[in-house]
Formats: C-alpha cells, sequence, structure tokens
C-alpha cells in the first residue's frame, strides 16, 4: 500500500485510519450479510441498523434529546441554504443572518429569495477576520430565526460561544465543526452540517432540528424540500447515502472508543496550539489571519510576505508529503485544516517543516 500523507483538506478531508482500515475490510462484503455496504437496500434490515445506530451514536455523542429528529439528507449544506428559510422562514418572512465569512453570505442570498433579511451583524469590512461579540448584533425578536455559521473554513475564524437570541430560534451551520467539541443542542432550533469535514464522505448533510418545528414545513413545499416529510420518512423518502451514512456510524463508534467530544476538544486544541505557536513566534514571516480570540481550531489561515514566497512554501511542501496547504481560491494565501482525525504529530512535522522553510528563506 501506499504511504499516507498528511492531508490538509479543507474538505473532503482527512478520515480516522481505523475507520477507512475497518471499510475497506468490510467493503466486498458486511459481516454475516455476504454483500457489500455498496449493494444492501436502504430498505433492509441490515440498513436499518446501521443508521440506527448512527443516529444513537449522535445522540450519545451530543447529548441530543428526544425533542430533536435528526436528518441524513443530501445537496450538501448549500442546500440547506434554501431548506432552511423555505421551511422555517414562513409566516412571518423575515429572518436574521450574521455575516462572518462566504458561507454565511452564500446563505443569506439564498434566503432573501424567500423573504426581509436583516443583516444582525457583518465582519466583512475587517476581511472577516473576527467573530462579533454578542453586544455588536443587532437581533429583531419578530424574527422566525437567527443564522450563523460556527466555523469559517475560508477565513479561519471559529465561534467560541452561541449567540443568545431569546425566544427565537437558532439556526447554525455546522459543517466546519460539527463534532469537534461539545455543545448544547438545546439552544439551537436546527443545525446542519456536511459530513465531508468531521464527519464521514462527502454527500451526506446531518440536520438535527427540533420536533416542534416541523410544524412550520408547509404541504405546499415541494416534497424534497420538506424537512417534515423526510422526517415522517425516516430520511429514506428517497434512497439516502447508504455509503456516506455507514461511515459516519463509524467515525461515531471512533469518537466514543477515543473518549467522546470533551477529550477530541481537548486533543484539538493541543493541535491548534502547536501550530500558532509556531506561527506567532515567526516575528511575522507568518502572519495568521484571525485575531487570536476569533481563531477557528479547525482550520488554520495565515500568509507570508509575498505569493511567490507562498507558492514556494506549497510546492515544497506537497514534495515533502503536506498536502491541502493552498488557501481558498477566493483569498489565497495558506489554510491548514487539522480536522478531528488530523493527527497531532502530523501538525509537529508541519511546525517543523516551517521552521526550516523560514531559516532558508528569512
Amino acid at each position: 500500500m501506499q504511504k499516507r500523507i498528511y492531508n490538509f483538506s479543507a474538505g473532503p478531508a482527512v478520515l480516522p485510519e481505523d475507520v477507512l482500515k475497518e471499510a475497506q475490510e468490510n467493503l466486498f462484503a458486511l459481516p454475516s450479510v455476504g454483500m457489500s455496504i455498496l449493494e444492501i437496500s436502504h430498505r433492509s434490515k441490515t440498513f436499518d441498523k446501521i443508521i440506527d445506530e448512527a443516529k444513537a451514536d449522535l445522540r450519545k455523542l451530543l447529548d441530543i434529546n428526544d425533542n430533536y429528529d435528526i436528518l441524513f439528507l443530501q445537496g450538501g449544506a448549500s442546500l440547506q441554504f434554501s431548506m432552511v428559510p423555505l421551511n422555517l422562514m414562513p409566516p412571518k418572512n423575515k429572518a436574521d443572518y450574521i455575516l462572518t465569512g462566504s458561507w454565511s453570505k452564500k446563505a443569506q442570498k439564498e434566503a432573501k429569495r424567500v423573504g426581509i433579511v436583516n443583516v444582525a451583524a457583518s465582519t466583512e469590512s475587517e476581511s472577516f477576520n473576527r467573530i462579533p461579540k454578542q453586544s455588536e448584533l443587532n437581533l429583531d425578536p419578530d424574527a422566525a430565526y437567527v443564522h450563523y455559521t460556527s466555523n469559517n473554513t475560508i477565513y479561519g475564524t471559529e465561534w467560541h460561544y452561541e449567540p443568545e437570541t431569546g425566544n427565537v430560534p437558532l439556526v447554525c451551520d455546522a459543517s466546519s465543526d460539527i463534532l469537534s467539541k461539545k455543545i448544547n443542542v438545546n439552544k439551537f432550533g436546527l443545525i446542519y452540517a456536511g459530513a465531508q469535514k468531521n464527519m464521514g464522505p462527502s454527500g451526506v448533510t446531518m440536520i438535527i432540528i427540533r420536533k416542534d418545528l416541523l410544524a412550520r414545513s408547509s404541504d405546499s413545499l415541494h416534497t424534497m424540500l420538506n424537512y417534515k416529510i423526510h422526517s415522517e420518512n425516516g430520511s429514506m423518502y428517497n434512497t439516502p447515502s447508504t455509503f456516506g451514512i455507514y461511515i459516519i456510524g463509524l467515525v461515531a463508534k471512533w469518537l466514543i472508543k477515543n473518549g467522546g467530544l470533551d477529550t477530541m476538544y481537548k486533543t484539538n486544541k493541543e493541535k491548534a496550539d502547536v501550530l500558532y505557536k509556531c506561527i506567532d513566534e515567526s516575528k511575522d514571516f507568518y502572519k495568521g489571519h484571525a485575531l487570536p480570540d476569533s481563531r477557528s481550531l479547525m482550520n488554520i489561515t495565515f500568509r507570508l510576505a509575498t505569493e511567490d514566497l507562498e507558492k514556494k512554501l506549497i510546492s515544497e511542501a506537497t514534495a515533502a508529503g503536506f498536502d491541502g496547504l493552498k488557501g481558498h481560491r477566493s483569498v489565497g494565501g495558506l489554510r491548514a485544516s487539522i480536522y478531528n482525525a488530523f493527527p497531532k504529530k502530523g501538525v509537529e512535522d508541519l511546525v517543523l517543516f516551517m521552521k526550516d522553510f523560514q531559516s532558508k528563506n528569512s
């Protein structure tokens, strides 16, 4: 087998090696089934067990009570930019959006097709280098919901608190940091997250929705865009991503086996601290984008003095086995995505490489 390299990609991203090995071992035929996970019917008892265990383990990890339903849908988080307002905005037809990066702006764009959007706060004028404080939020107490993006992959910022929204339901795009730490699900009306960063492969989006909000889903909605229909059909109105849900289940068991989300958060913080320390101690050779109190533990963004120097680092890093360090095409620079499954040794090895690169190019 070819040696695995360090995958710093923002997504689809690194998966736990134990999960990959188990999936590989059972890909040809699931134990006692005689068929591959890629072949079994989503209506079979075998898949019923797979999806039910995945939901049960996610409930255990995130302490999700029976007031919430878990859905596994398709279309990525980008489809949720439309489904959230289509289902939750009526009849008030207005909602608050907090803009902290490109993905929250895209969510706002789709919501404006449905109703009135109040920008409750935005840090765009500061190049999205920080998260707004609670005191900066201009919230409408009569809004249908408040939407925010908990971690911003492109700019490398992360919310380290949940916005207080009173009686207005809080909606969160948690695609980039779901399962990286404990959160109080009871504070939210709805959480959605693409799987391809911390949960599994691309092609599955998890939605955690408070059941009372399902009543907002109008019967006039197109069937495939209706949360209530998907809930009533157990995420199987159409054929779900069976393989993706299978991997999510394996990842959930891997997290439980390794101590749960408190342990995962501790490890994630240790990894991020190692890399941020290297950036901070580089005497501005490396310049972090996010302000210290808004830094992401998942996506560490930084720049060098010139684009040519950045290209040189990326080229040499790729040759040395560090892949995916190029920043998002919209902003440039560099980005190290170090999700749950990324090993701490990989971060330490990158720091050694960065220090050597600095000594040769200062």
